[in-house]
């Protein structure tokens, strides 16, 4: 019985030990899930991988003739591992020299501040630590690379910068709405997708395919390992050309800040193709007139048109055999009361004009008569006269494939807000909404023989350097009326710059078409604001041999409100620009055989210089070898060229250049062109040799 009762004792001791045992057990895996997670948690971090998508480098978006308009660049974020072993055998002793440095690179942090910052994280041994959150270029990496601890490299000097791509604009905001916006939160290629214009509408193609990554997870972050590259974007060619361009950005620009106008937009198209060679879209801000909408395209910028409508007014009526160009009304004094509104002519008060013929009514931008002329054809056929102004598909979007392009109205009978005066407002350009872009194709297809082109922004896809899709130009309507009205459309349009409301733009160099118009703004459901107009002109050149098409809006101009004294003059400033740069558009009749002056030879590239001198048969002195820029001396029968060395850090001589070639010599050398006006430079600041700090803003007139 006693052995029994001890053997029986010990079992129980046994399990009891046991029981405790299990006891502590789960009592350590509870402790370890409510108080150790965290610490657990991160030891697990160290082994954790997983797989993600990742991206190349993103396309860029060309000129036509191949100057960057947008690019990615890399940028990087400096990354410390103050985790590894040979960096803690040397941090102490060299962090205050590293702080130092890191201090001159980011200005913005004193050195002890980025001391005591870097010992902060080296007690707590981060492996992935953020120097800094700015991103530096890489002549900036290069500097860093040299910094103690640094220079060292990843696994001694436990220096891990990370590449980041950053989309820029080698020429600045130029057309910035068109070429388009990123997204920063969006996820895709570095982190960022297109919203708008060529980059949203060109995406898939920019963006590239996407690789894969294996990526572990390090003190938290994850890092790339990558399996399987990804292929980079491609290109994408725009129809822009960057001088015709900094040509209609500048001639707004001047106007803009002249008249202090809300926001000014100006569209420059190729005739024949409707290729949009340059497009700008310009609001008032607190730092000067920027791109802040795309007013040529979007919705705020699609208003009533006001007076350049009268040309679609008169095509219809014209088709329908209504009038005749001779066919003359009576306008009276410029004044007319309509059921219960009254119609001004805006010279009304300054004569008395009576009886005026369809051509004089147009050229001289009668509202009254035009009013009159629509009234008596249509009164009673109104749908008559809507519908055939919706096959023109003015009342339709052009489907250009831009986000936020803005659906026109035009008024129509059958809608609920008709009413008796709706007809002879709408023959005048109210009671609608068109985008400038939209009056300018039909401007340009009256300029392109009668056929309707689609607006073009993109001419083709490219590869490393090869052309894999081209775009060609679109016909949206072969035909918008018959020859014969089409001429008496043209022959009008010349009239208004020969005689009527345009004539301070006519020039005898070569013939201009087009329209004054001037509206009133509408303040939402106030009615019209008393003095707050927009000012357009639409229009073609050379008339008579038809190469560009341009609309010019500006909206809610301080003092001189007028088409004709505020847009008009853009338009003639930029036709002078592209007259005097493009040859093609010179009509061999309008060349002196007998004068033969050397004709003025720009600064610029050696390459181009030439080229030009020998098709001109000019007599030329190369400059010495390796030269790709050059200053030009003129003589009376032949010219010289002086090559141009550009150093770093000092200004050039730019004097005389063109505006891009000015720009890129500047930026070559390190420094931040600003520049004013149009034409060639007449002078700039630093002068010529001075040296400058890299980045330092150069200030350049132009002519």
């Amino acid at each position: 019985m006693n052995l029994r009762k001890t053997i029986l004792t010990h079992y129980g001791i046994i399990l009891s030990l046991l029981l405790l045992f299990s006891l502590g057990i789960v009592a350590k895996i509870i402790i370890i899930q409510v108080t150790g997670s965290e610490k657990w948690g991160k030891k697990l971090n160290y082994v954790k991988e997983r797989t993600a998508a990742i991206y190349g480098t993103r396309g860029n978006i060309c000129s036509h003739d191949g100057k960057i308009l947008a690019t990615s660049m890399p940028h990087y974020q400096l990354r410390f591992d103050l985790g590894a072993p040979a960096v803690r055998k040397t941090f102490a002793s060299e962090v205050g020299e590293l702080s130092i440095k890191l201090a001159h690179l980011y200005g913005d942090r004193s050195a002890n501040q980025f001391r005591r910052e870097l010992e902060a994280a080296y007690k707590k041994k981060a492996r992935y630590y953020l120097v800094h959150p700015r991103r530096i270029s890489y002549e900036e990496l290069k500097r860093a690379r040299k910094f103690p601890i640094f220079e060292r490299g990843r696994n001694k000097g436990g220096f891990m910068p990370v590449p980041e791509y950053v989309r820029v604009m080698p020429y600045g905001r130029m057309a910035l709405r068109t070429v388009g916006l990123m997204s920063k939160e969006s996820s895709g290629s570095q982190g960022n997708v297109g919203i708008s214009g060529i980059e949203k509408q060109y995406e898939d193609y920019l963006r590239g395919e996407e690789g894969l990554a294996l990526q572990q997870n390090l003190s938290g972050r994850w890092v790339n390992i990558v399996t399987e590259e990804p292929d980079n974007g491609k290109d994408v060619i725009s129809t822009i050309d960057l001088y015709l361009q900094d040509v209609v950005e500048s001639s707004l620009r001047k106007q803009l800040t002249t008249s202090q106008a809300e926001y000014g937009t100006a569209v420059l198209m190729e005739v024949e193709t409707g290729k949009i060679r340059a497009i700008s879209n310009l609001g008032k801000t607190q730092n000067g007139y920027q791109e802040i909408y795309n007013y040529a395209i979007g919705h705020e910028g699609c208003t009533e048109p006001g007076s350049t409508f009268k040309l679609v007014s008169l095509l219809v009526a014209m088709e329908d055999g209504l009038v005749d160009t001779s066919d003359v009304f009576d306008v009276g004094d410029g004044k007319w009361r309509f059921f219960d509104q009254t119609i001004y002519d805006s010279d009304y008060g300054e004569g008395t004009f009576g009886k005026m013929t369809v051509k004089q009514i147009f050229e001289r931008s009668s509202n009254v008569g035009v009013a009159k002329i629509i009234y008596q054809g249509y009164k009673g056929k109104e749908k008559e006269f809507i519908e055939n102004i919706y096959s023109l598909g003015l009342n339709e979007k052009m489907d250009i494939g831009f986000a936020g392009e803005a659906t026109p109205y035009i008024k129509h009978p059958r809608d609920k807000n008709w009413w008796g005066n709706s007809l002879v407002w709408i023959s005048y350009g109210y009671e609608i909404q068109l985008s400038p872009l939209q009056i300018l194709t039909f401007y340009n297809a009256v300029a392109n023989g009668g056929k309707m082109m689609k607006p073009m922004f993109v001419e083709a896809i490219s590869s490393n350097g090869e052309v894999e899709k081209h775009y060609s130009p679109q016909v949206m309507k072969y035909s918008i009326c018959s020859n014969s009205t089409l001429r008496k459309l043209q022959s009008m349009l010349e009239g208004v710059v020969e005689r009527g409301t345009a004539k301070s733009i006519s020039t005898p160099r070569y013939k201009i078409a087009g329209k004054t118009g001037t509206a009133k703004i509408a303040d939402r459901n106030k009615g019209y604001a008393e003095g707050k107009y927009r000012a357009s002109f639409a229009g073609y050149f050379p008339a008579d041999n038809p190469r560009y098409s341009c609309v010019v809006v500006i909206s809610e101009p301080k003092g001189a409100f007028y088409g004709s004294s505020v847009a008009a003059p853009v338009f003639k400033n930029i036709a002078d620009c592209v007259y005097g740069a493009d040859l093609s558009v010179r009509t061999p009749a309008l060349c002196n055989a007998d004068d033969t002056r050397l004709p003025q030879v720009m600064n610029g590239l050696v390459k181009e210089t030439r080229t030009v001198c020998r098709e001109l048969d000019i007599r030329y002195k190369s400059p010495e070898r390796g030269s790709d820029y050059a200053r030009t001396i003129e003589g009376e029968k032949s010219m010289e060229m002086k090559g141009r060395t550009i150093v770093e850090g000092q200004m050039p001589n730019v004097l005389g250049m063109g505006a891009v070639d000015a720009i890129y010599l500047i930026e070559k050398a390190g420094m931040t062109p600003k520049m004013s006006g149009v034409g060639k430079v007449l002078r700039q600041s630093p002068q010529p040799g001075a040296q400058c700090k890299r980045g330092q803003r150069v200030l350049i007139e132009l002519s």
